[in-house]
């Protein structure tokens, strides 16, 4: 039966069954790129489907529902039918190329379209287009703001999440900029309710942390710097724990890129205090690796053994359903990295490199920018602790996979690589390497 707009999904909560709403959005992302389409699901997503806040899936997720479950039914699947949800239309809107990916949201009750996609000629090269305009003048907003426009907002924080994973931050940051002032624009109008306004703030907060980080990733590091304050900022004004300790997560790895470990101490510390009652063992366990690579910064090796320690250990409680959902990128993979930096600041590249190998190899196809990033530190690594034809390997892969990432990071860390490789350039696979890297 079709979940009502105040019943819960319970045809679809039954389909998820014992994986954690994180564990269950990985795998509706994994099908999605088996048929060619693009979502950006997380657990919020999956949450917002259960509790029958999401009566009917748009065309993308239709699909990849239908392909998850063959044989049954959008009904089956405990969804309302199309044309009986409110602001919807029953006709279908015709499907793009796949060679233009796109995710666009339409509502008859709404001041604001939501806009994100992607238009690219070729797969070597990715602009990514994000927006939050508003009907007419897009720097006035509605005098209240309500249901479609928190959406919105939450909706903008997920493309440009998405897009970053998989294409880098340098070529969003710019566009990005737009759908933050449209956001606190509407914080500033005021909402229809109180629960509206929650929405809004932490909307507004999340997504001036993800603008922050596009800066960091591109190198723009005092812009970082201004959006994680302002995001912490928001959660201060509103009371929002989760989103405080989302900002000072960032915060402290900033703290670290700048060369102030204590600074990024203080702030990990800062961030578990914020997170201590959010019931997320996997935010602990982050919080406590920004934490190590404080300490390494410092080079206090036995204070960061005790962090990766606390880190390994909240870790190993496993996924929650308190877990954030912008820490879909926080598994396995992204634990064995951090771990890899640590060691590295404290001279032990052989011991580094072993972790960001594994970091590289547990790493989900679907985090390109991060599959590049893990193997630039591999490279890194392995050229530091001498290895000079491994390390040139690593870095020829980051050369393929910057065709469709791009990140500062990655691209400052291929380069002090290469001049680490300089004396041993008359390798021919050493030489080759340079040789690219110089023309790419």
């Amino acid at each position: 039966m079709a979940a009502s707009p105040h019943s819960p999904n319970s045809s679809f909560r039954r389909l998820r069954g014992a994986r954690s709403p994180a564990e269950f959005a990985a795998s509706v992302r994994r099908a999605a790129r088996e048929i060619g389409e693009t979502v950006s699901c997380d657990a919020r997503y999956i949450g917002r489907v259960e509790s029958g806040e999401i009566r009917c899936p748009n065309y993308a997720y239709e699909r990849v529902f239908l392909h998850m479950f063959p044989g049954r039914t959008l009904a089956d699947l405990g969804f309302s039918p199309r044309e009986a949800v409110r602001g919807r239309s029953a006709q279908r809107v015709a499907p793009t190329p796949p060679s233009v990916p796109h995710l666009i949201h339409r509502s008859k009750e709404s001041d604001v379209l939501r806009r994100a996609f992607m238009a690219g000629g070729s797969a070597t090269v990715a602009v990514a287009t994000l927006g939050l305009t508003q009907l007419g003048d897009s720097r006035r907003a509605p005098s209240r703001a309500g249901e479609s426009e928190a959406a919105a907002v939450e909706e903008a924080v997920r493309q440009i999440r998405l897009l970053d994973d998989r294409h880098g931050a340098d070529a969003l940051y710019r566009r990005a900029a737009e759908p933050l002032r449209t956001a606190y624009a509407l914080l500033d109008a005021g909402a229809s309710r109180q629960s509206i306004e929650d929405r809004l703030h932490s909307g507004a907060g999340e997504l001036a942390v993800s603008v922050g980080w596009l800066a960091h990733d591109s190198g723009r590091f005092e812009d970082a710097r201004s959006h994680y304050a302002e995001a912490l900022a928001t959660a201060r004004v509103s009371g929002d724990s989760a989103l405080e300790a989302h900002a000072f997560s960032n915060m402290a790895f900033l703290a670290r890129d700048c060369g102030r470990p204590r600074e990024s101490v203080r702030a990990a510390q800062a961030g578990r205090r914020a997170a201590r009652a959010l019931g997320s063992p996997r935010l602990l366990s982050l919080l406590a690796l920004r934490e190590a690579g404080g300490w390494a910064g410092l080079d206090d090796r036995r204070a960061c053994e005790e962090a990766l320690t606390r880190a390994h250990t909240e870790f190993s409680r496993g996924a929650a359903g308190a877990d954030p959902e912008w820490m879909s990128f926080f598994g396995e993979a992204e634990l064995e990295s951090l771990e890899s930096r640590c060691w590295a600041a404290l001279g032990e590249h052989a011991r580094a490199a072993r972790h960001a190998r594994r970091a590289a190899d547990l790493q989900d196809p679907h985090f390109a920018r991060n599959v590049a990033l893990y193997t630039a530190e591999l490279a890194d690594n392995l050229a530091h602790a001498g290895a000079p034809d491994e390390a040139a390997w690593a870095g020829s892969r980051v050369l393929d996979l910057l065709s469709e990432v791009q990140s500062t990071r990655v691209r400052s860390i291929l380069a002090g690589t290469a001049e680490t490789l300089v004396p041993q350039q008359r390798s021919p696979r050493v030489g080759a390497f340079l040789a690219r890297h110089a023309t790419a």
